[in-house]
């Protein structure tokens, strides 16, 4: 993979297909857990979202790392952005479990007319629902705080609006 872009670094624009998907994916497996009924229609779209955001974290590391050979080391932006993929993963198992549950219902459940209908979630769909939204409220935090160290790798801990031209303190 090329370091640059036009000139631009490409970890900067690669992490952003990370901080879009990943947290959309975390979103929708949350409305898939809360409303079954979704899972039909939208479970394929919501897995789809989560496999791309994964799939893109390791873009974002290898193109991290070879940031991180030309302007240092960004501290715990590294450690943190190497964790997220343990993050993800488990969202994405969430939301194939989720659909998958869906699928297994409507296939068992069929009413006299030989329409397909779904049942009640179970035991076993309420757990599922649970784990899942809890892995999706633990990959929303860690994205901000990958994203919030990175800004601060960057940056500093001084604001944009209040930081001066050429990085002077006034002296």
């Amino acid at each position: 993979m090329p370091d640059t872009v036009n000139g631009l670094p490409v970890h900067p624009l690669v992490v952003h297909a990370v901080v879009v998907l990943l947290p959309l994916a975390a979103l929708g497996v949350v409305a898939l857990a809360v409303r079954p009924s979704w899972r039909g229609r939208f479970g394929v779209l919501v897995v789809l979202i989560a496999a791309l955001a994964t799939a893109a974290i390791p873009l974002a590391t290898d193109s991290g790392e070879n940031l991180e050979r030309r302007v240092g080391d960004p501290g715990r932006h590294a450690e943190l952005g190497d964790q997220l993929i343990w993050f993800a993963l488990p969202l994405l198992v969430a939301a194939v479990a989720l659909v998958w549950l869906h699928r297994r219902a409507a296939r068992r459940v069929e009413d006299p007319t030989g329409t397909r209908r779904t049942s009640g979630p179970g035991v076993v769909g309420v757990v599922v629902g649970v784990l899942a939204v809890v892995v999706a409220a633990a990959n929303l935090v860690q994205v901000y705080r990958v994203g919030d160290s990175g800004a601060k790798a960057v940056w500093g801990d001084t604001p944009a609006a209040t930081a001066r031209p050429g990085g002077d303190d006034g002296d």
